[in-house]
């Protein structure tokens, strides 16, 4: 989120007393924006009496998010098209996306409305490898490659670590999805066969 801006209001029936000393001001709830409670108090010093009166303050948090510029189908790959940016409430939307470029190349898991706001909950980085496909496990260190047959035994996105069936000896290991239709060794740094 960039830009944020926050607007409170304060919900009371009927306004404080005067004060002729400054208030005393206390959070007792401040875990949902949209209804925080807060504690004033006017110490009694001298002539002044002093009272105390609790506040409900409602606050609206705004800010520049991603949103869908147009429809988007669960499990469509969100391209720079799909994103713009335009300020909204998000006082209610704890994961919402800041930059296009953190939502561009992911999948949403549900449809998309335009203008709907992007939420890294929604979405997920597509998958590159799914259950029975051939893949080539390669392993690249030092300027020597090593690639091989494989068959996926579980479905997965760059970076996750699947079962493959090594196709010429029937074994089975874990390895990590590098790119589509490709694993490496999990002992190698990630992008070091790439």
């Amino acid at each position: 989120m960039s830009e944020p801006q926050v607007d409170l209001s304060v919900l009371s029936a009927r306004p404080a007393p005067p004060c002729s000393v400054p208030l005393e001001v206390e959070a007792l709830d401040t875990r949902q924006y949209a209804r925080m409670r807060f504690l004033a108090r006017c110490p009694a010093l001298g002539d002044n009496a002093g009272w105390r009166r609790d506040f409900v303050v409602r606050a609206r948090v705004s800010a520049i998010v991603a949103v869908a510029a147009s429809p988007v189908v669960a499990g469509q790959p969100i391209g720079d098209e799909h994103v713009t940016l335009e300020r909204r409430d998000v006082t209610l939307v704890g994961d919402a996306i800041g930059a296009p470029e953190l939502a561009v190349g992911q999948t949403s898991r549900r449809s998309l409305r335009a203008g709907e706001i992007l939420r890294a909950g929604q979405l997920s980085a597509p998958l590159l490898v799914k259950r029975g496909d051939q893949v080539q496990m390669q392993a690249r260190v030092e300027g020597v490659e090593v690639s091989m047959a494989g068959e996926a035994l579980d479905p997965g996105a760059r970076g996750a670590v699947v079962r493959v069936r090594n196709t010429g000896s029937g074994q089975v290991v874990r390895m990590r999805v590098a790119g589509a239709g490709t694993v490496e060794p999990l002992d190698l740094p990630l992008g070091v066969s790439r």
